[in-house]
């Protein structure tokens, strides 16, 4: 895995700056993000009352307790620096491995106001987890990252400054993955490709090359299109006529407008041009052929590769929804595909982990009570559990498929919870409190409100 490791700086270079100036590649990572993360997956407490040994009834106390809490330290500024609460964390977080296959989060605790939990999130560059330079021989580092002798991470190697603001040595310190007390230290999330591997490569890689060639060719015909639409004039004067003549003098544009207004010798292109030559010069004329009937068919096809790459089907990534019913849903259920592995595997290696570490202090400082919490790992992961829902995936027809939902309830192949949280990513116990005291104030008021199979069967006779 040395070709890893080898370009792993210029992969990720290149995609930071494929990121920062390429269309295609800033809304292929934007569509990836939006879907899996969006404006952050949310906490669904789902207590394993069973091998707790606790009643539902109870079960479901305390998971109200423990949305509540953690809601209170979620919506805080719980980053290191104080600027986003954990949903904005979350899209820091996906961003930044896509963008470098890997993200680094060390968990600090200290006391900020109006918030009684310490957990903080120091969300870390990942170029500043690098070897340092006296430990450069040593077999059991590898690209900052520290191995023990089960070939396990023990440990990584953190610069205190980002290596580009450092001149000479850059000094490091040694994190260890666990803490004394077995507390988590630090966190990395990493897109593994190879076994073994212990650093993350951008998720552009693979079209790094067709995404740069595409922008280049899109400049091209651009440039070519504009200086096409720039009618020009040249006139061209013999000698015999060149004197008295001001038209060589004409001058287009003001010297400040000018590209290079420095060499007199250049010819400053704008539409309409009408420009005088000197004596003996001549212009040959050139016809690009602009704008190029065959721009779009070429990079429609490389778009569809890149797409293909991506696992994000033609439609979704330039938001081109042009062909028939059935073939934009089946576009839109292939990327869900996509959309639910990464959201579980961020949600596995993040939210969830983050969320342990949290309800352990909850614990500690006593604001939320668990029978036998931490006294054996399977009563502790069972105090745990929890679901993270996170944007739906819409709908082109609303009606058929709030009738395909239903129908799945009614069979018994679906639950109203699930697909509350599919249809539009809602709380279906919340929707549930919530419509209780909407029909009570329609009861009290006197109001109302027709069937709801009457309202389909007038929909029904109208479609007929």
């Amino acid at each position: 895995k040395k070709d890893i490791y080898k370009n792993r700086k210029k992969l990720i270079e290149r995609s930071r700056d494929l990121y920062m100036g390429t269309s295609v590649a800033t809304g292929a990572l934007k569509t990836i993000n939006t879907n899996v993360v969006g404006s952050g997956l949310k906490l669904k407490a789902a207590i394993d009352s069973e091998t707790i040994g606790i009643s539902d009834d109870e079960a479901a106390k305390v998971e109200e307790l423990i949305e509540k809490e953690f809601e209170l330290w979620s919506k805080d500024k719980i980053d290191n620096l104080g600027t986003m609460n954990f949903y904005q964390v979350q899209e820091l977080v996906f961003l930044t491995v896509l963008l470098n296959g890997e993200c680094f989060i060390k968990l600090n605790y200290f006391e900020t106001p109006k918030n009684p939990y310490s957990l903080k999130l120091q969300i870390i560059e990942p170029d500043r987890v690098m070897t340092p330079s006296i430990l450069q021989n040593d077999e059991t580092i590898v690209d900052g990252v520290k191995l023990d002798s089960n070939n396990r991470i023990s440990g990584y190697y953190i610069a205190r400054k980002h290596p580009l603001d450092v001149s000479g040595n850059v000094e490091t310190d040694f994190i260890s993955v666990y803490g004394k007390e077995e507390q988590l230290n630090i966190l990395h999330i990493m897109l593994a490709e190879r076994p073994e591997q212990v650093r993350g490569i951008p998720i552009l890689s693979p079209v790094i090359e067709a995404l740069k060639q595409l922008d280049r060719y899109t400049d091209a015909e651009l440039m070519a299109a504009v200086v096409s639409g720039m009618y020009a004039i040249f006139i061209e004067s013999d000698k015999d006529n060149a004197q008295g003549s001001n038209i060589a003098d004409h001058e287009v544009l003001d010297e400040t407008e000018q590209i290079d207004s420095s060499n007199e010798e250049t010819i400053e292109l704008t539409p309409g041009l009408v420009q005088g030559l000197n004596p003996g010069e001549k212009v040959v004329a050139t016809n690009p052929g602009r704008p190029n009937a065959q721009f779009d068919p070429f990079v429609t096809s490389i778009l569809r590769q890149i797409g293909a790459a991506l696992e994000v089907p033609y439609e979704l990534l330039i938001k081109h929804f042009t062909a028939s019913y059935s073939a934009s849903r089946a576009a839109l259920l292939e990327a869900w595909k996509m959309f639910r592995k990464r959201r579980d595997w961020f949600s596995s290696n993040f939210t969830q982990v983050v969320y342990e570490e949290w309800l352990r202090e909850a614990y500690l400082l006593g604001r939320v009570e668990m029978k036998n919490y931490g006294e054996d790992p399977l009563l502790t992961k069972a105090w745990c559990g929890a679901q993270w829902n996170g944007p739906s995936q819409g709908q082109l027809d609303p009606l058929k498929e709030v009738k395909a939902s239903t129908l799945r309830v009614q069979q018994g192949f679906s639950t109203r919870t699930k697909e509350t949280v599919e249809l539009n990513g809602g709380d279906f116990e919340q929707n549930i409190r919530i419509l209780a005291k909407e029909y009570k104030l329609l009861d009290e008021k006197g109001v109302i409100i027709e069937n709801a199979e009457d309202e389909d069967e007038v929909l029904e006779h109208n479609e007929e």
